[in-house]
């Protein structure tokens, strides 16, 4: 019998471990396959919520840790952050030798580990190519990856012939859907009162979820989008006392990525919620199980996050998508 395939996976961040979750379940089922997880980004920042223990308590065991300094959120730091993740990444696929690697998205800590692996001479599997974000550098790495990646697992028909375009070989190119969307059917949403419970506070009547990331091509990195957003929400759902002018509305804020400008995003959405603390209640991280059995529950996502694009359509949620990002 031959030695099963050799599959090191890369998660560096909550969102996109949420997307390669159950991929990653079942390649640990998978009899002629082995896995290896490597972690690193802001799942290892305690400022982050250091959400490397929501991988424990999935059970899912850590082959192998690449620490980021993500304290200082200057784009300095990001570089510095990323040629981190390219050394640290080699090391841990030098003492792995995986046959191959996967990785997702457009993260900085996942392009210094693609680099790390094709510098390497191990394929690179990419979930993910060929999407759009706008406002953001995240295109920019996402191309990157692509190129520097072998087989290419891609969402959605359009994204395909995105990838086509920069040249990559038709035959490496599927489209596989939004494994993150596997959620949907593969995972129970926490019953009402355990999803309560695990937030602190009761839900409302009327219930918003939020979440803002850093803009990372706009010269202020997005302060001033979320600035005027917050005073629209606080004249649209508060009194001058701070409480909703709907008893019975909630606010669930979600901390912002580890970008450069999050320090600021985070100080701003710190005082919002400071000065509106009866209707307002913020997470640096819901992990996906709370995250999603609380979108199932709200009226509308708010702000820039991607997943008011992806997961939010399929629970029939409504979107509200703020700025160019």
């Amino acid at each position: 019998m031959s030695a099963p395939l050799h599959v090191a996976v890369v998660t560096g961040s909550r969102a996109e471990y949420g997307l390669l979750h159950w991929p990653i379940v079942d390649l640990m089922a998978a009899e002629d396959l082995k896995l290896s997880l490597v972690v690193t980004g802001s799942h290892l920042s305690r400022r982050h919520g250091y959400t490397v223990e929501a991988i424990r308590a999935d059970g899912i065991p850590i082959a192998e840790e690449v620490p980021l300094d993500l304290d200082d959120d200057g784009r300095q730091s990001t570089v510095r952050a990323l040629a981190r993740a390219t050394e640290g990444c080699a090391a841990a696929f030098e003492r792995l030798a995986p046959d191959l690697v996967m990785v997702l998205g457009d993260r900085f800590e996942i392009l210094g580990a693609a680099q790390a692996a094709a510098l390497s001479g191990i394929p690179v599997v990419h979930i993910g190519g060929g999407d759009v974000t706008t406002g953001a550098f995240d295109d920019s790495i996402r191309h990157a990856i692509t190129k520097l990646s072998h087989l290419h697992l891609v969402t959605n028909a359009a994204s395909a012939a995105r990838v086509r375009q920069l040249g990559e070989a038709p035959e490496r190119v599927h489209v596989v859907g939004n494994p993150g969307l596997d959620h949907i059917t593969r995972r129970e949403r926490m019953p009402l009162r355990e999803l309560e419970s695990s937030l602190g506070t009761p839900l409302g009547r009327r219930n918003f979820l939020f979440t803002f990331h850093p803009v990372t091509m706009e010269r202020d990195l997005g302060l001033g989008q979320l600035e005027t957003l917050l005073e629209v929400l606080h004249e649209t759902l508060a009194t001058e006392r701070g409480a909703t002018r709907d008893a019975d509305a909630r606010l669930f804020v979600t901390g912002a990525n580890a970008d450069p400008g999050f320090a600021a995003i985070s100080a701003a959405l710190d005082r919002f919620v400071a000065s509106n603390a009866s209707w307002v209640h913020s997470y640096p991280s819901l992990g996906q199980a709370r995250y999603l059995s609380l979108m199932d529950r709200v009226e509308a996502v708010i702000g820039n996050s991607s997943s008011g694009l992806t997961e939010a359509p399929s629970f029939g949620v409504w979107t509200v998508d703020v700025g160019n990002r």
